[in-house]
């Protein structure tokens, strides 16, 4: 059947606070939401993304607004092109998929009043990631002629998504504006997701879905940072009404390891951040031509040693063959 059950990830850009905390969160963010546990039918897909994030403020490890940085204000654009394998082969009862991403940004900022605004433009770090997946429920159609198939029941999936420090990354802009597009820093991201549809309740099915990251970071090779080890969860509430699906969705992190340089704790609290992000999710699909928009906008509202962000991104995703 023409089914096209996205499972592709949007690349946005990695927030580097004032102190130059070379952490981020595991691989691309915001389209591991909606259908986040699903892999589609054989064949190969390809999404183009375009991502917008303004960073501004930074709030310290009580949650208080660091006056001195109330100057700090960054701005990135991405774009990017993703790419999915999903082999016809049945493992375990389910499939397995590659995935990579590769993108390209421009980043403006500066941190502190006096400082001048700066920007530099190229490429950020890629994303790999191999996974499976299992649907365990039952396939009935839409109310809605045209519209994609909806999949009641659970649908789990397991990953290990791999971001390569090969990005353009400047030490000196990181300090001194708070800049950056890669990390320089290797990100090991072992995931687990689930997507669960109820029974048609308001409209044709509730979808809850979501996507826990663990992320292990090596050390930083020029500065001799060491970021703690990061849990991140992305997440969806969404209702599926015809070809439209609808929700709130956002993400949460929590670094779980205090950050080290040279061996040495950095600060009375390891620099440990912990983020909510909440906001709109969806997703249009244009089954007829094997194709689908995605769209993600969120804001922060609850911060702890990291700017304040709000974001926006759309991508275009349609099977190749």
């Amino acid at each position: 059947m023409k089914t096209i059950f996205l499972a592709m990830l949007l690349s946005t850009v990695t927030f580097v606070s004032a102190n130059s905390l070379e952490r981020g969160t595991p691989g691309p963010l915001g389209f591991s939401d909606i259908r986040a546990a699903f892999l589609p039918p054989a064949g190969l897909y390809g999404a183009a993304s375009l991502a917008y994030v303004r960073n501004r403020g930074l709030d310290d490890g009580n949650r208080n607004r660091v006056r001195f940085l109330d100057s700090l204000e960054t701005t990135t654009q991405s774009a990017a092109l993703t790419f999915l394998y999903v082999p016809d082969l049945d493992i375990f009862g389910g499939k397995v998929g590659a995935r990579a991403t590769f993108s390209v940004g421009r980043t403006c900022g500066r941190i502190f009043a006096g400082t001048n605004k700066r920007c530099f433009s190229g490429l950020r770090d890629p994303y790999v990631e191999f996974s499976w997946s299992r649907f365990m429920g039952t396939v009935r159609p839409s109310r809605h002629p045209g519209a994609l198939p909806i999949l009641e029941g659970l649908a789990v999936s397991l990953g290990l998504g791999v971001v390569v420090p090969i990005g353009k990354y400047d030490p000196e802009l990181s300090i001194s504006n708070g800049l950056s597009l890669g990390l320089n820093t290797w990100d090991i991201a072992p995931n687990i997701a689930f997507t669960y549809t109820t029974p048609p309740i308001f409209a044709e099915g509730t979808e809850f879905s979501a996507k826990l990251s663990f992320s292990e970071y090596l050390k930083n090779s020029i500065t001799k940072y060491s970021t703690g080890d990061l849990v991140n969860v992305d997440f969806a509430v969404s209702e599926r009404l015809g070809r439209l699906q609808l929700g709130v969705g956002g993400n949460y992190y929590r670094q779980i390891e205090d950050d080290e340089q040279f061996g040495v704790r950095v600060g009375i609290d390891g620099r440990r951040a912990e983020v909510l992000n909440l906001g709109v999710v969806g997703a249009y699909d244009m089954s007829e031509i094997g194709s689908s928009i995605r769209f993600k906008a969120v804001t922060t509202v609850i911060n702890e040693n990291f700017p304040n962000a709000s974001s926006i991104s759309i991508s275009f995703i349609k099977k190749l063959n």
